[in-house]
């Protein structure tokens, strides 16, 4: 094994060397004391090196011919860069850890971060549809899964999870996160720092996490990407940061700031944020890497004057590296100089960053991420079982009338139509790292794998897309191109069963995909009526991923299936659900409109001072469309049922350092096993400020064989009741609370407690 080690020489003029193959000196004995001796034998020009974060923009097995990407590589061999990102495979990431390391004076072992974000060959179902399953276990193993083929490929660092909770469904990034709702979205942003991490951050079959976009990214006006945030202290803490708060206190090795502005100010030169909060109340260790080039884009924003104004602005408000902004290599050494940054801010940072090596067992071994041995151990076909397994636990139902699912064994004709019906690359989304493309298994090849005893027809109807598609491409919809429409209408005809797979390209949702519209795009509603008309037995398939406007759909189709982008093994796990060889138990983690224009829409909303009245229009609502969602969040059907008896709680009243025990009985009434996530809200009635009409505050997943019931209980305690308040604390205030229990954020039953102090 390749070893860096220290020797400190004790003369005046103390000077320390690097090399490899030899012992760290005993009395270094820690991690921190290992930073500030690696740091007090650096120059400043090499501390700023430790700041940078370049992109593998050139092949580094080969020559740097061009010439940015020639300098690029002589800071490499000067030990100039801190990290790297999108440097993909064992040998590119050798060459270029080699450069560094048999050239520097330092020696300090490079970062490889890549966007790894729901699987990295074996792609997982996108993060907001795996969040549908409610199923913490699920959302680990994906992520371990994912940091195994990464360190496979050489690479050590993702820039995940994503836990922006966001509100708007025209948002395109809303795919990349958890949905609405800050105690579901801190559930999931623990359970992906344990997978990616593990226990211990040096085992070299672990990554280092990002916790991202700090902060405020998904509150973007008008849900459009990049856009000014506008917000109080109070959403502040009592939305946003929860889920941040969650991974920093799981130990999560990085965060990254977020494009917008939050009241003027650009998150990555927010103090606030980054000093204050982050660093400071919550006593976080990690360091802190810019969005792409989002240092330099405070230029723009009317926030910085030029590159070096805004690399003064970063490092002053806590950004300790910049990916591919230019602004530190541009501005940090002329500003130390000038007098306008102390070193000790710089320094600062770097000890951030040499933490993080440290912690993941860089110094020890620079090579440990590379090692082509790993790929041939990746169980990648084990991998692909567990996708098709979190895929179907992620699908959710949301209307079954007629009893059309599960799909019967009389059924002999079935016609599969839509322009995703055999699409085999939209099911891998957006962030799709290494996943290949048209790698999927397709719907329509799902339900031929089954073997059913049926025959089954395929037209495609319509194309959604039309020409080149990728991520960095505007997506061009198919709105005039009919051909194939007759032939679908025919087969559907023809046909007992018709199962119609329609939703969102692959690259309609994502960064930079913001829809002011988001209802069935091109002719998909024109092929959707035109076998209606022929045909009314319809199970709608949905691909998608972000909450669709579906209110024609819900109204006239008898059965509609939310499958999300699924991954690699989305048909499979679609044919599980739709042939009932698996119960579907997803459950919504983000409401879905009636109409775009409900956008932002939230089940955690305040009250108004004029709330619903039947008697005058004088209130907060709409005059043209019910007031709520169409489907709530925390909503999906079963093809069981499950019946809650009332909810009991232990005593009416506690007081601090007390507790209650709030019970309810849950029966499965159907004649399916079945799996119910059982889901527990509160609300404070009287507050010093407005409090949310409800609050998801706890649940359980239980699975029940019919004629079963299980108790479920939930522990109530101050620690539930805390809030940011308006004495700008985290505290539980006296007074009558509200309990909510049931299988969504609607359909509860509630029982009142007091606490006191």
């Amino acid at each position: 094994m390749k070893k860096l080690l220290i020797f400190m020489s004790l003369s005046l003029g103390t000077m320390g060397l690097y090399s490899q193959n030899s012992t760290i000196p005993s009395s270094v004995k820690n991690v921190e004391a290992k930073v500030d001796s690696v740091l007090n034998l650096m120059t400043l020009e090499e501390k700023v090196g430790q700041m940078i974060q370049y992109n593998g923009s050139w092949d580094l097995t080969g020559p740097a011919s061009e010439t940015g990407n020639k300098q690029k590589e002589d800071r490499l061999k000067k030990g100039l860069v801190g990290s790297m990102l999108n440097v993909l495979s064992v040998e590119a990431t050798e060459k270029a850890q080699k450069l560094n390391m048999e050239n520097s004076r330092m020696k300090i072992p490079l970062m490889f971060g890549y966007d790894v974000i729901h699987g990295y060959k074996t792609i997982f179902p996108v993060p907001l549809a795996e969040t549908a399953s409610w199923d913490m276990e699920a959302a680990e193993e994906s992520a371990r899964i994912a940091a195994l083929e990464s360190v496979a490929e050489g690479v050590n660092w993702t820039f995940s999870p994503m836990i922006d909770i966001s509100r708007d469904a025209r948002w395109g990034r809303i795919m990349e996160g958890s949905g609405e709702d800050p105690y579901l979205t801190s559930k999931v942003a623990v359970a992906k720092v344990k997978g990616y991490q593990g226990e211990d951050l040096s085992n070299p079959k672990t990554i280092a996490a990002t916790a991202k976009h700090f902060a405020g990214y998904g509150f973007a006006e008008g849900g459009k990407d990049y856009n000014t945030v506008n917000i109080g202290e109070n959403e502040l803490h009592n939305v946003i940061l929860p889920p941040f708060k969650a991974a920093a206190d799981a130990g999560v090795a990085t965060f990254m700031n977020s494009f917008n502005t939050i009241d003027g100010i650009p998150a990555t030169g927010s103090e606030s944020l980054q000093r204050e909060i982050l660093k400071g109340d919550w006593d976080w260790t990690g360091f802190m890497v810019s969005d792409w080039g989002s240092i330099a884009e405070m230029i723009p924003h009317g926030f910085a004057k030029d590159k070096i104004h805004a690399a003064e602005i970063a490092v002053k408000a806590g950004s300790d590296m910049d990916m591919e902004g230019g602004a530190y290599e541009a501005g940090l050494e002329k500003l130390v100089a000038a007098g306008k940054v102390e070193e000790a801010l710089i320094d600062d940072a770097v000890k951030r960053i040499l933490r993080v090596k440290f912690k993941m067992g860089l110094f020890d071994d620079p090579y440990r991420y590379i090692n082509s041995e790993t790929k041939k151990n990746v169980p990648y076909k084990e991998h692909m079982s567990t996708a098709r397994d979190i895929a179907k636990k992620s699908i959710v139902l949301l209307k079954n009338e007629n009893d059309l699912l599960p799909i019967k064994t009389s059924v002999k004709k079935i016609a599969v139509i839509g322009p995703l019906a055999d699409d085999k690359d939209t099911p891998i989304g957006n962030w799709r790292a290494q996943g290949e493309e048209n790698s999927a298994v397709s719907v329509l090849e799902g339900l031929k794998n089954a073997n059913l005893d049926a025959q089954i027809t395929y037209a495609q109807g319509i194309k959604l897309g039309m020409g080149e598609r990728s991520f960095l491409m505007p997506l061009k919809i198919n709105k005039t191109d009919t051909t194939g429409m007759g032939e679908a209408v025919r087969n559907a005809k023809n046909a007992e069963l018709v199962v119609m797979v329609l939703g969102e390209d692959a690259f309609q949702s994502g960064e930079g995909r913001s829809q002011a519209k988001i209802g069935l795009a091109g002719l998909q509603m024109e092929l959707l009526k035109a076998v209606h008309k022929v045909n009314k037995n319809i199970v709608l398939v949905l691909i998608n991923g972000r909450p669709l406007e579906l209110s024609w759909s819900s109204e006239n189709i008898p059965t509609i299936v939310e499958a999300w982008q699924l991954g690699s093994e989305s048909g499979n796990a679609i044919a599980d659900v739709l042939l009932g060889k698996y119960n579907p138990s997803g459950k919504l983690p983000v409401s879905f409109p009636r109409a775009v224009g409900q956008e932002p829409l939230y089940y955690n909303h305040k009250n108004t001072g004029r709330p619903f009245s039947a008697e005058h229009v004088t209130y907060a609502h709409y005059t043209d469309i019910e007031n709520g969602p169409l489907y709530p969040f925390g909503y999906g059907l079963s093809y069981t049922q499950f019946d809650y008896a009332r909810p009991e709680l232990s005593v009416e009243s506690i007081k601090s350092r007390e507790k209650a025990t709030l019970s309810v009985a849950v029966t499965n009434s159907g004649d399916r096993k079945g799996k119910e996530v059982v889901q527990l809200y509160l609300r404070d009635l009287v507050a010093t400020t407005a409090r949310p009409v409800k609050e998801l505050k706890g649940f359980e997943m239980i699975e029940l064989e019919p004629g079963e019931t299980k108790t479920v209980e939930f522990i109530i305690n101050e620690e539930m009741l805390k809030f940011y308040n308006a004495s700008e604390k985290w505290e539980a205030e006296e007074g009558e609370f509200q309990l909510m229990v049931g299988g969504n954020s609607e359909d509860v039953q509630s029982v009142k407690f007091n606490f006191s102090n």
